[in-house]
């Protein structure tokens, strides 16, 4: 099985499904046993036709002498497929597009006998025709015009179309060294003689930026656990959530799962203290502890726990509580492209559980301690909404500045918003809460 097929069954998948695009790609690729060039092919098809959806919708209507909605679900995929590789792969010959695309329709469209001839001749007027380019937001951009009203309300005018952009261009893979193994210029050199390019992060320590890495798991660099996978954003929530590194602290971490902030915890702690790590799902628990076993970190026990449900053992005892809640993703769009798509009524019950979550955790705080809150949305009632609804209820709670590298501007209020498009990282929500000290 190829990469194109394999794209197509993601697609087909993520819209029978409802299953998110990411997983189910990692999925396929292993049962398809796609070597390294076909595992990108099928990676950046999947999604490329994600992330330019109504795009390719906008140019697929110039094509047909029909309406794009009345066409099958699966003749759609292809014909996604084929323009996505004729209009923005210019190594794809598009006598290749064309030919493939065509064989897809044979093998998945049997039942409808006129799809192959149909792909055929679309694709072939494609590749002749100049076609008009979209001008609306979107469809430039493929995101819902209520998403892109919703979030321009919360990130400005000046930010969103920046956003837009940013979420549909390919992430870089962002690394965080394992400096209890390691250093930064010793991985540096080891990655560069795996064949991997390598370049360090512009603002964050301690973090380089990869590619050409293909299954990037293979690597011995990575089973020799020197390095994990962790955006920028995400490790310098917790870098603002970490006391000095003097004394052994105890951290929870009560959403941990994969586990990347458990990791960057246990790593700014120099190996010392207790971390305890915790999710609600067993599977995501086990993923947690195999990481931490290949990072060497030793000082990590992970629990199967709703964040919720209340710990009487932990009261008054942990000095940091990091509490990267469940929320709508919006920030991570480049990385789940089909999060767009969603029912964004299905995110407005998010706040109250945030909220819930929050409040439990804040138990667990000892006076003087640390509570993290985060989030990878851009969403106000999620984010600032649920922090100010939280300092209502606990005046025992205070916002604290935030100490942040030298790429941003001073941090006085104790919030801090990450746009996709801005610092070149994933959306996101920080801040810093101080319980205060018994008098």
């Amino acid at each position: 099985m190829g990469a194109r097929e394999t794209a197509l069954n993601v697609l087909i998948a993520s819209r029978q499904e409802g299953g998110w695009s990411n997983s189910l790609l990692k999925n396929f690729i292993s049962r398809d046993r796609l070597d390294k060039r076909d595992a990108a092919l099928a990676t950046r098809l999947c999604y490329g036709v994600l992330q330019n959806r109504y795009r390719l919708d906008f140019y697929l209507q110039q094509l047909l002498t029909g309406k794009v909605k009345d066409l099958h679900p699966v003749i759609r995929d292809i014909l996604h497929l084929g323009l996505y590789q004729m209009y923005e792969m210019d190594k794809v010959p598009q006598s290749a597009a064309v030919n493939e695309s065509v064989d897809l329709a044979k093998k998945y469209c049997k039942k409808q006998h006129f799809a192959p001839g149909l792909v055929n001749a679309v694709l072939r007027k494609a590749a002749t025709e100049k076609l008009q380019e979209p001008t609306a937001w979107q469809e430039k951009y493929s995101h819902p015009q209520a998403l892109i009203d919703m979030l321009k309300s919360y990130v400005g005018k000046e930010r969103i179309e920046p956003m837009l952009k940013a979420n549909n261009q390919v992430p870089d893979t962002v690394v965080q060294v394992n400096t209890l193994k390691t250093t930064p210029a010793a991985l540096y050199l080891q990655l560069e003689q795996e064949g991997v390019t390598v370049r360090p992060h512009g603002w964050l320590e301690n973090c380089l930026i990869l590619s050409g890495t293909g299954n990037l798991e293979q690597l011995p660099s990575f089973r020799q656990g020197l390095f994990y996978v962790q955006d920028a954003a995400a490790k310098l929530s917790v870098l603002c959530a970490m006391l000095p590194a003097d004394r052994d602290w105890k951290v929870l971490d009560c959403c941990a799962a994969p586990g990347g902030k458990s990791f960057a915890a246990a790593i700014a702690m120099q190996g010392r203290g207790e971390i305890t790590s915790c999710d609600i799902y067993g599977h995501k628990t086990q993923l947690i502890a195999a990481g931490a076993a290949r990072l060497g970190i030793e000082h990590l026990t992970v629990r199967q726990l709703d964040a919720t449900e209340f710990v009487p053992a932990w009261e008054n005892n942990m000095d940091a509580v990091i509490c990267d809640v469940p929320c709508s993703g919006y920030g991570i769009i480049r990385k789940k492209p089909d999060i767009r798509y969603k029912d964004m009524k299905q995110m407005q019950q998010l706040p109250e559980l945030q909220l819930r979550i929050l409040e439990n955790q804040a138990r667990y705080v000892r006076p003087g301690g640390v509570l993290l809150y985060s989030t990878c949305t851009l969403v106000r009632n999620e984010n600032e909404g649920v922090v100010e609804a939280f300092l209502q209820n606990h005046p025992d709670y205070t916002l604290e500045p935030l100490t942040l590298p030298p790429a941003f501007p001073e941090n006085t209020s104790g919030m801090l918003e990450l746009v996709p498009g801005q610092y070149d990282t994933d959306g996101f929500f920080i801040a810093r809460l101080r319980r205060k000290s018994c008098t």
